[in-house]
């Protein structure tokens, strides 16, 4: 049974430091979730691992062959369920019993549904003790993505951008304007390392001329996919997106896929793929059933008021982090988001509001959507 109320401190430092391994998988485990385990023994770590997905072994299993014999009689603590189906690998709750793990601390449950409790049952009925519970809330946070993928077969988005204290994005349509600090800008490359794609719409491109690429320089499994959005492919053949793309750019339009801006396109090496439309722009749900098919697990929107404001009223948007400079604009500037007049009577409400400083500016995060409450939809195959 579960032992809450016997969570101690070392519970919890041990729980930190898997939850620090199973960040190391960040950019390697999609699209399974993120993990970390750590055997202990007589007070003594004998054992740890992460999870990356072209390794196989899931973190449970890489600290059970580290450990080996010392095993048994051990303490695992793992961020996430072990697992007991089968699928590229056995089940790890099989090979937790077969080295003879005497207690099993599990962060949270998985929230897979052909997992979602039942591996914590065979422990149990195995006579190994477990508890649950133990840095619950962070263990939540690091899966939410994979969570809200794996119940409903869509990603889960984040929009973000900078603005000033007044609300500005752009001194005015059309413009590049730099307005947050070289700081923000390195987070954002941060939060480019950790999505499996970037969604932006053709204003930002005509506009800026973005790469949208990931320039951490650290390892991820995949390329980082980039997605334009362009209902009527304006996306010039000389940008820097067509120009560097290497099967990893993908053009969301109406326009037909036989027509000679399409093969164009096709030919300079970008995929274009031609989706429903909805009030004549295209359908922003479809985009998102589009890239959930592809395993795209965690997406992050940069884009200008106009997409903003689509994916906004579309409520697609799970999560926004707004990275506000200490400078106002004044007139004449372009607002985050370019919604109707009656969204804001029933627009939605950020939660769990976070505040933090970057260098000078400062980011807000929040979300419009729990995902381990809202999104019961089960993925359809």
């Amino acid at each position: 049974m579960s032992t809450r109320s016997s969570i101690n401190d070392a519970d919890h430092l041990r729980m930190a430091r898997a939850l620090a391994l199973a960040i190391r998988g960040v950019a390697l485990a999609h699209p399974n979730p993120v993990v970390g385990a750590v055997l202990v023994k007589n007070n003594r770590v004998i054992g740890e691992g992460f999870h990356a997905y072209d390794n196989r072994d899931h973190a449970e299993i890489v600290a059970l062959k580290k450990a080996g014999k010392k095993a048994h009689g051990s303490t695992l603590y793992v961020t996430l369920e072990p697992c007991c189906t089968t699928g590229r690998t056995g089940p790890c709750t099989k090979a937790i019993i077969a080295a003879g793990v005497k207690h099993v601390v599990a962060a949270i449950q998985d929230p897979n549904p052909a997992v979602a409790g039942k591996g914590l049952a065979d422990l149990r009925r195995a006579g190994i003790r477990v508890t649950t519970g133990v840095a619950e809330e962070a263990a939540r946070h690091l899966n939410v993505v994979f969570a809200k993928w794996i119940r409903t077969g869509l990603p889960f988005v984040t929009l973000k951008t900078a603005l000033t204290l007044d609300g500005q994005i752009a001194q005015r349509a059309g413009s590049v304007t730099w307005i947050t600090s070289e700081q923000s800008r390195e987070a954002v490359q941060r939060l480019r390392h950790a999505a499996d794609a970037i969604l932006s719409g053709i204003g930002t491109v005509l506009a800026d001329d973005p790469r949208l690429s990931d320039r951490t320089g650290e390892p991820r499994r995949r390329r980082l996919l980039r997605a334009v959005v362009d209902s009527r492919l304006r996306i010039p053949l000389k940008s820097k997106l067509v120009k560097s793309a290497q099967d990893d750019l993908v053009i969301f339009t109406l326009q037909p896929l036989d027509s000679p801006r399409a093969r164009a396109l096709v030919h300079a090496g970008a995929e274009v793929v031609r989706l429903p439309a909805k009030r004549g722009h295209v359908d922003l749900h479809a985009v998102l059933r589009e890239l959930g098919v592809r395993q795209i697990l965690d997406l992050l929107v940069e884009a200008g008021a106009e997409l903003n404001g689509a994916a906004l009223q579309a409520g697609i948007v799970d999560k926004m982090i707004l990275f506000y400079a200490p400078r106002v604009m004044g007139t004449g500037g372009v607002s985050l988001a370019r919604v109707s007049s009656h969204w804001f009577a029933k627009s939605p409400v950020l939660k769990n509001l976070t505040l933090n400083r970057c260098g000078p500016d400062f980011v807000v995060q929040g979300y419009f959507h729990d995902v381990y409450r809202d999104h019961r939809t089960r993925r359809k195959n």
